[in-house]
């Protein structure tokens, strides 16, 4: 494991080589882990959704029938022109380059009703990810829900997906979320947070 946040270069190598590093339109577990997703939103439909590490829109275009306003983030301005292009019919979902924590979108306080957090959060140094979560606790409505996910397998990363989840989901806990729905697969963890 490395000590600091992984460099938004590093992601543009990976889509300049591969349009779909991780598999996100082909894999059986990111067809699973989506459809995982999905159901842990209850049927519910969002006001404002915020996905954080979009990537190339797989889940962006799956959640835009569930909302009426979704901001997709990620670092990789390769991963968000295929963004666009898969969402370009949907005229409420949006994509902004940006790396997080500082990047973080400039939105009114409790202005989201939900935020994605998938795959991302063990690219990010402790320290980044508790700013992160400061950032995502202002952003989330009294209403709204925070969404966690994480592979839990071998990395080279800042954190494990366990130790990154974990630090973000205790961010949570202190501010007064709960976890309503916590699941653990065998290569990735979910967790559903509310006030």
């Amino acid at each position: 494991m490395t000590g600091t946040s992984w460099s938004g270069e590093v992601f543009e190598r990976l889509y300049a080589g591969n349009p779909d590093p991780w598999g996100f339109e082909t894999s059986d577990y990111e067809r699973a882990k989506y459809a995982e997703t999905l159901a842990a939103l209850e049927g519910r439909h969002f006001r404002s959704v915020l996905e954080l590490g979009c990537s190339i829109g797989v889940m962006s275009q799956a959640l835009a029938g569930r909302c009426d306003r979704l901001l997709g983030i990620d670092i990789a301005e390769a991963a968000l022109v295929l963004a666009r292009a898969r969402c370009a019919g949907l005229g409420h979902v949006r994509f902004e380059r940006a790396q997080l924590p500082d990047g973080f979108p400039e939105m009114p306080p409790e202005s989201c009703d939900l935020i994605l957090v998938s795959e991302l959060l063990y690219f990010l140094s402790p320290e980044d990810i508790g700013r992160l979560a400061a950032r995502v606790l202002q952003a989330v409505s009294d209403d709204g829900m925070i969404l966690v996910v994480n592979w839990t397998g071998e990395t080279d990363t800042p954190c494990t997906g366990d130790q990154a989840a974990g630090l973000f989901v205790a961010a949570c806990e202190t501010a007064g979320f709960v976890v309503g729905l916590a699941l653990r697969r065998d290569t990735y963890r979910l967790e559903r947070l509310s006030r």
